[in-house]
């Protein structure tokens, strides 16, 4: 038989293969509630507007609000032969309330209807991934404000270059991840305008209230233009996109997870809970939580790239090509999720081994920048030649077997005369990030300080959203 919803047109039914490829139910069924919301706030205008009765309206309302709660108990029967959420709760609600459940539909297309709810769903998601990136930055800052003093190496190219503090490389992430946050808040910002009421594509003849709607629904406005209205899907793109780098981030704090926990690094030490053992070679812990975050991250970048080929070739205004953006984001968002929860639960329960990293942190002529920076304050010598004399002298320790700090005053002053008993006050790791007092250095003041201020931030901030949730 014809479809119930557009069966005018047609005298028979699609085939089984129009219908596998062309139902959405399977996976559209989560915007139950947005499409819920969306129905009841756009019945309510209707009835304001005098374009549906009050009566009518009334067992609209009763019935998508028994709807709901039937979803929400597991009673609710979806059918793929209505092809999506859409029509599976308008029939639902034919069966409940009758002919009322007809008006529904007016002054609205499903082109609308699903930029409307799809907009309300990433809305909602934002905000939870909002509060999930804070947490995890939490985490970040309070690993730094414990170690805000415990001195590591620093790498460039895996190498050690100089020393840090532990506190600070957890700050940088912090930083890494408030940007992320910025993103998803930019994005909100630009998603958060209603589609609705601009139907197919034209807008409607029906003397709607699209402010109304709008407001009802927690967006700022009505979009400006029908056609963008129903065609538009950057905002998904733009959430992709700062899904993406934020999961490219969580990707290279796994990546130090895995070396630093490694034998031959030994830098960290991560609990049971997120390693597991061999099925063959009894004295193994490997780091798998961190290795699928790493891993992870390809499905999130993925889910970017497919929704950005799916529409480049698209012309104005809606195809069912559209149809393939909701797969692809709610796989990368719930997968972002997901590794947000397990990378704050790694960061709250790793353990930093301070005399490996400080160990580390000597070796490899870390201090040598120091040095150079030493002979050109205190020998007024461009850095230029600051930097060979050093170099001259970091050849001179490798040769000896030893680092800087090894080499005699006679040894030194064989390669600059100049050279006084004083060298040796920036050669010890400790001496070295004490003095990086320049705004955003690794002194360990600096960092403590940073680190009390981020954690005064996150907390402002969730007090903010808590009272906007209230209100």
């Amino acid at each position: 038989m014809a479809n119930k919803m557009w069966g005018g047109r047609f005298q028979t039914g699609p085939s089984e293969l129009m219908e596998e490829i062309n139902a959405s139910i399977d996976f559209d069924k989560r915007l139950f509630r947005q499409d819920i919301a969306a129905s009841k706030a756009h019945a309510d205008m209707l009835a304001a507007r005098g374009i549906i009765s009050e009566e009518d309206n009334a067992a609209i309302q009763k019935g998508l609000d028994q709807i709901l709660d039937e979803i929400q108990s597991g009673k609710f029967t979806f059918r793929r032969s209505l092809e999506d959420i859409h029509m599976n709760i308008e029939d639902r609600l034919r069966e409940l309330i009758g002919p009322p459940a007809g008006r529904l539909h007016t002054a609205r297309s499903r082109n609308d209807q699903v930029a409307t709810d799809f907009r309300l769903y990433v809305r909602d998601t934002i905000d939870h991934i909002v509060l999930q990136i804070e947490n995890l930055m939490r985490a970040f800052a309070e690993q730094a404000r414990q170690h805000h003093d415990l001195v590591m190496p620093g790498f460039t190219h895996l190498q050690v270059a100089q020393p840090v503090t532990f506190g600070h490389h957890m700050l940088a992430y912090v930083e890494m991840f408030s940007r992320d946050r910025g993103r998803f808040l930019d994005a909100r910002k630009r998603l958060n305008e209603s589609p609705l009421g601009a139907a197919a594509l034209a807008g409607t003849s029906f003397p709607i209230d699209r402010a109304m709607t709008a407001k009802a629904l927690g967006f700022d406005r009505p979009m400006r233009n029908s056609i963008d209205a129903v065609s538009a899907r950057d905002f998904v793109l733009e959430t992709l996109a700062a899904a993406a780098i934020c999961a490219t981030h969580l990707s290279r704090f796994a990546e130090e997870l895995v070396i630093w926990s490694s034998a031959q690094f030994g830098f960290i030490r991560l609990s049971d809970s997120f390693a597991t053992g061999s099925s063959i070679m009894p004295q193994k812990r490997n780091p798998d939580a961190a290795e699928l975050v790493r891993a992870k991250a390809g499905r999130v970048i993925g889910a970017l790239v497919t929704l950005l080929v799916v529409m480049k070739g698209l012309p104005l205004a809606y195809s069912k090509d559209m149809q393939e953006d909701k797969e692809p984001a709610f796989e990368a968002l719930d997968t972002l999720s997901l590794v947000l929860e397990v990378t704050r639960g790694m960061v709250e329960d790793m353990q930093p081994v301070p005399e490996r990293l400080r160990e580390a942190a000597a070796h490899g002529f870390s201090t040598a920048t120091d040095l150079a920076d030493w002979l050109v304050r205190k020998l007024n010598m461009p850095f230029r030649e600051a930097h060979h004399v050093t170099g001259r002298l970091v050849a001179l320790a490798e040769e000896k077997g030893g680092d800087l700090s090894d080499l005699t005053l006679e040894e030194m002053r064989a390669v600059e005369p100049r050279i006084s008993e004083d060298v040796y006050s920036v050669l010890g790791v400790d001496n070295s990030v004490a003095s990086r007092t320049s705004y955003g250095g690794t002194a360990p003041d600096n960092v403590l300080k940073m680190a009390t201020e981020w954690l005064e931030t996150i907390a402002s901030w969730q007090k903010e959203e808590t009272g906007e949730q209230k209100g």
